[in-house]
This record gives C-alpha cells, structure tokens and sequence, in this order.
C-alpha cells in the first residue's frame, strides 16, 4: 500500500472523541470511560472503528498506562468495546470485530491425528470415577496441591528437570494466574522486570496491571544477551527476569545449553529472580535442560499444559526455588482464583500416571511436526520457526508493515497477530506470528498459509490494492 492511500480500520492517530483530563474532576480512568460512552453516544464512535492502543492513548493524554488499561478493561466488562486478538479494541458491531474464518492468531495445539480428545477425556473421568468419591472432587481444595498431583507433576516435568522434590511444585489454574499471583509477590509498583524486546502479551497485560515497569534486553540468535543483561542489572536493579528460553513465543527462538548457563551465571551474580516460562519444551523429544534447573534457590518454572495437550485441561505446574515455602505463591493465587478445578486437575494427574498424556503429547508432536511442514514449503523467505513448534514468525518485506497486512489478511478471512502485540517499548519489528494449530483441518491449514504466503509476497503495487 501507498503512504497515500487510506488503511481501513487503522487505529484513530489524534481521536477526537477525548479531550485533556482534568486531574481534579475525579478518577482518571472513569473520565477516559465516560468520553468512550458519550461518545459512542453520539455517534462519533461508530461500530467497527478501532481506538488507538492503550500505550498510544496513554502517551497522548500523559498519564499512566495503567490507567489506561483500567478504563479499556471497564469498557469492555460494560460492552463498549470489543478486544480482537492481534488487531486492538474495536467499537462494538462493525466489520472490525468480525472473527476470521481461519484463524492463525490463536496459539494452541493442533488436534491429533488419530486420537479423540473426547474418548479420552470419557476414559480418563469414568476410570478417575471409579477410584474417587465424586463429592470429594467437587469439594473446596485450597493450598499448592495434593501430594499425588505435585508427585505426578514432578514426573511430567522430569525430562528438563530430572529427579524433583514434589514439594517444589504448585498447581495453578494456567499460566496466566502464577504469572499475575508471582508479579504481585515478588514486585510492587514502578519496579523493574526484564524481558526480551518481543514477548508474551500476557506478561505485558499482567505487568500493565500491576503498574510494573518492563524493559527489554536485547538479544542475538541464541537469545537474550549475557552481557546485556549484566548491564541492566547493574543499572536497573531490576526486580526479576522473566524469559522463554525454549521456543520462545512469538520469535522461536531456543537457548542453547550454554546460552542457558551463562544466564544463569549472571543471575546468580547479581541474585537476581528469574520467572521461566517453559509451555513448549515437552513437545521437543530431548529439550534443553530448564533454566530453573541452573538456577535451584532463585528460578521460578511455569510449565503449562494448555499448549502441549490442550488449553481447556487448565493446569499449569510452578517449581519454586528450593528454600521457598509453597504456601507464598499459593496464598497469592488463593486470592486471584481461589483454587485449581479439582475434576481437572485430577484428570490430569490420572492421564499423567497411566501414560495417557505421554500418548497424547506425542499425537500432537507428529501433527505439530506436519504443520511445521507445511508452513516451510508454503511461506515464504523471512519465515523463521523451530521444527516442533507451533508458530512461525515471519518477517515481512519492505512494502508491508504488520498494521496494513492484519487489515488485508483479514478481508481474506485469514486471521495473525502483529508483532505490536508482542513489543516491549512499542517499536515492534515488521513481522507476525502465524499460528499452525487453531484450524481444525491441515488441508484448510494449508490453504491459509498459501493464501497469506500470496498475499506477503504481492508486489508493492498489489499490496496496496489489498490494504
């Protein structure tokens, strides 16, 4: 597309709709919320128009993003505004809140080959049934789990790990909730946590949330620099790193195993925490050993299960360091979520302990593989991806930028997430991250792929038709 010509649905530069806050006229937030109301209102906001992104919007009124991220969050609880993964938050009822019919945005298994997800989970409930009272699994279970689901997560985690005191580990609901439940303990407002310059949105929405500061340490192709890093601890005194060494989401880039120890080495120097966030390594048959294992007294380890069997068993496992008592991270979550599912966290243990997640997990690793597969002979240069992963982040040419691409791809009907949504300081590379596992069929799979790899490679020219 041209300079010249108009984006469709581009975020609104200089809205209209709010003027400067009045810092004695109450709460800032609720003055943001009433502008969007009176302004949808009137009319000035109408369906499908997209607001600028909470960081933009922050910058133009000069107040914290956290209030921003509070009035946005309102907003939608009260059906003002549509949050549209990878694309921002849209007026309600327009054509910009539309959901793709294939959607590469969404990170998530793929479904396996050969196995039924609801047999299995069928099998595993009657046979879990069989050998425990009902009323006990609908029953309140408050604390950092049972010994049986600590032991059986201990043997999940054993191939990064090795042997593992069941004592370590805490079941959370998901990574989501230990991420928000361990930023709340170990950080308070305006402190520093280090990431890599592109990362997991989630961590950047529960860092917006708790009014934590993140800066970003640059890297090369092994990851996060060592030297880089040393540098900002001993400038920043940061409160902790928080990293995804293996795969890391959204640029597949994996530590090798002596990037892993010079990390840790410089941790260790300067005490500092490390937050490890590990969803992908079980899909890789000898993954690298895990950070935390480097780190015993100051590494915290989050292994999900939604990315490596499937997102609704919502269970994570948390290893805490060594000397930590459970109870303070439990505590934490306790307060957030109250506790685990009890039926889910026991069909966990129970597919765990029979084999059933092993034989599951390697499904998903041959349909991973495939997809893999396909996204190597149908996207073109730029594409960069590890071969058990479950997205591709794909560098765009010169006559795109990851703004006008999402709009293109989605009148195709194509959905993927900018590399916006990924950035730390806002000045994200052109590139997205396509997601191989949210379509259902491979044959559908790969007709997305063909058709976004056509559209990422148009000519100049063509690309300004589409956007």
């Amino acid at each position: 597309m041209q300079d010249s010509e108009p984006a469709v649905f581009e975020p609104l530069a200089t809205p209209g709709w709010i003027g400067p806050l009045d810092r004695a006229a109450g709460p800032l937030y609720t003055q943001i919320l009433a502008a969007l109301e009176d302004a949808v209102a009137r009319g000035v906001l109408r369906p499908g128009d997209r607001l600028p992104t909470q960081r933009a919007l922050a910058e133009q009124l000069q107040v914290d993003l956290t209030t921003v991220t509070r009035a946005y969050s309102e907003a939608r609880h009260r059906g003002l505004i549509d949050a549209v993964t990878g694309r921002g938050s849209f007026i309600p009822g327009g054509p910009g809140a539309t959901t793709p019919a294939l959607d590469l945005s969404m990170l998530m298994p793929p479904p396996p080959r050969g196995l039924s997800l609801g047999a299995l989970i069928e099998r595993g409930l009657t046979s879990l049934l069989a050998r425990t009272n009902a009323d006990v699994l609908m029953a309140y279970h408050i604390g950092p789990g049972s010994a049986p689901d600590r032991l059986a997560a201990t043997q999940w985690l054993e191939p990064g790990f090795g042997p593992l005191d069941p004592r370590r580990v805490v079941i959370s609901p998901g990574t989501q909730p230990a991420l928000a439940a361990l930023l709340s303990v170990l950080a308070k407002p305006g402190d520093v946590i280090l990431a890599d310059p592109e990362t997991y949105p989630g961590f950047l929405a529960a860092c917006a949330r708790l009014g934590l500061t993140v800066e970003a340490i640059p890297g090369d192709a092994h990851g996060m620099e060592p030297e880089a890093l040393a540098r900002a601890c001993h400038q920043l005194r940061p409160r902790a790193l928080y990293v995804q060494p293996t795969i890391a989401n959204p640029t597949t880039l994996t530590m090798p195993p002596a990037r892993r120890h010079e990390i840790a080495a410089v941790a260790s120097a300067y005490h500092l925490t490390v937050i490890e966030d590990d969803p992908y390594s079980r899909l890789i048959d000898q993954p690298a050993p895990a950070l935390a294992s480097l780190l015993p007294d100051l590494a915290y380890h989050l292994a999900t299960l939604a990315k490596c069997l499937a997102p609704g068993l919502r269970t994570a496992f948390v290893v805490i360091p060594a000397r930590e008592d459970p109870e303070r991270l439990a505590g934490a979550l306790r307060a957030l979520t109250l506790m685990p599912a009890p039926l889910m966290t026991a069909l966990v243990t129970r597919w765990i302990t029979t084999g059933t997640a092993t034989h599951l997990l390697g499904a998903i690793r041959r349909e991973a593989r495939a997809r893999q597969g396909l996204a190597q002979a149908l996207l073109p240069a730029g594409a960069r991806a590890h071969p058990d992963g479950l997205h591709v982040w794909q560098h765009l040419p010169a006559h795109w930028d990851s703004a006008r691409l999402i709009e293109a791809a989605r009148r195709r009907g194509l959905g993927v997430m900018p590399a916006e949504a990924f950035s730390v300081d806002g000045t994200a590379r052109q590139a997205v991250r396509i997601a191989l596992g949210a379509v259902a069929d491979r044959a559908r799979l790969a007709e997305a792929l063909e058709s976004l790899a056509g559209l990422i490679e148009g000519e100049a020219s063509g690309a300004g038709s589409e956007a």
